[in-house]
């Protein structure tokens, strides 16, 4: 099924959507079912014996956590809501205050359905979105003219089907309620955690001082107290599997022997499936993306304590400055006893500064992309393989090495 459009609320809504669906659909066969996060509404609409029957699918979710912001990527919902109040950020608009106000609706929201078919619905369907709209005080997300004869490629509308913001930067309403059921703000009142907050503002003053642009809307990244970093052998096993497919990228060590290596000092189970794809075809092209992992590795030395300063990522890592002793490969050397000698890593609150302070820059160099312009201040490619080995030390949506997403 194509998704016909999606409605968010700022409430838990699921009976009120499957109350609106009966009202609306007196005759229709409901069937109702759980997958994974998703709650499931089956709508069979019959229309008479020689029309046969019409289906469409409600797809609902919520947040783990409800609330009034997004305080915390912790879920596909609030991930996708954090993307789109950063997307609607970057829009061009004839109504900024409209614009602000939709972005802060879109912090509130807490549930979100989507509504799919194949069948030509839309007449019953608009029926039915401006019903459940009303009924849950929130907005509706679509693209085309599925809702109303805008043809913008994305477009943002109200419970009468209004222009509140397309992508075009049309708006055609003077107004957004932003509601806040006051359960949910004493909720978040009793959960804000100060190390967020302090983060959040000391690392936008450092965007500002180097001239890259701030997001204030962006959310809070996960409290120092809820991060479970990597352990200490972890993160050494791993920059020692980062090291020898960097000497192979660099042409320093062929493939095979990289493998070999490995294997000798029973360190091949620690290669994930695209290093050890690399390293049975070490292709030119797949080196050159190898060769963004010295970032990776110079993130990881810092949280090792091996790097002092992580540094300003105006410039590429120079692993040249890291100590001979200190680096994980050396010829003649066991790299089991650099994994063995590795004790303890940097504080949860130093390098969850450093990843609130990356995922904040790499916003802005995304934001750049999407609107054509040159990043001065920072190197893109840097900030994102620093802001990947950041949030793989903290566990980012438990995602392992070759799965690591940074998000923005």
């Amino acid at each position: 099924m194509k998704n016909f459009c999606t409605l968010y609320a700022h409430e838990l809504c699921y009976d009120s959507i499957l109350e609106q669906i009966q009202t609306t659909f007196p005759k229709a066969k409901i069937t109702q079912s759980q997958e994974e996060d998703n709650k499931l509404i089956l709508v069979e609409h019959k229309q008479g014996v020689l029309k046969g029957k019409k289906t469409f699918q409600v797809r609902y979710r919520e947040k783990a956590q409800p609330g009034y912001q997004i305080k915390t990527i912790d879920s596909v919902l609030t991930q996708n809501l954090a993307a789109m109040a950063n997307f609607v950020s970057t829009l061009p608009t004839s109504n900024k205050m409209i614009q602000e106000l939709l972005i802060q609706k879109i912090q509130t929201i807490n549930s979100e359905i989507a509504i799919l078919t194949e069948d030509d619905l839309k007449e019953e369907l608009q029926r039915l979105v401006k019903k459940i709209t009303a009924a849950i005080d929130g907005f509706i997300f679509c693209t085309g003219p599925t809702l109303s004869d805008n043809v913008a490629s994305a477009q943002f509308l109200d419970q009468d089907l209004n222009v509140i913001q397309d992508s075009q930067g049309f708006c055609e309403v003077d107004s957004v309620e932003v509601s806040i059921n006051s359960k949910y703000f004493d909720a978040d009142q009793n959960n804000p955690e100060e190390d967020q907050e302090s983060r959040k503002q000391t690392n936008e003053e450092v965007l500002k001082q180097n001239g890259v642009k701030v997001n204030a809307n962006l959310p809070l990244t996960n409290s120092e107290a809820d991060v479970a970093l990597r352990s200490p052998k972890e993160i050494a096993e791993r920059v020692v599997v980062l090291a020898v497919t960097n000497m192979v990228a660099f042409n320093t060590m062929e493939g095979a022997q990289a493998l070999e290596y490995l294997e000798h000092f029973e360190l091949l189970d620690k290669a994930t499936p695209k290093e050890m794809d690399f390293l049975k075809d070490p292709t030119e092209e797949k080196k050159s993306y190898e060769t963004w992992k010295c970032e990776g590795i110079w993130v990881l030395m810092w949280a090792l304590h091996k790097v002092s300063e992580l540094g300003f990522p105006n410039k590429l890592a120079d692993l040249n400055q890291i100590a001979a002793d200190d680096y994980p490969i050396a010829e003649g050397a066991d790299p089991n006893e650099f994994i063995a000698s590795i004790e303890n890593v940097r504080k949860n609150r130093e390098i969850m500064d450093a990843n609130d302070l990356y995922y904040r820059l790499d916003w802005a160099c995304v934001d750049a992309r999407i609107n054509g312009q040159e990043m001065e201040a920072v190197h893109p490619g840097v900030v994102y393989e620093r802001h990947y080995a950041l949030n793989w030390l903290i566990h980012y949506q438990d995602q392992e090495w070759d799965d690591v997403t940074c998000d923005t």
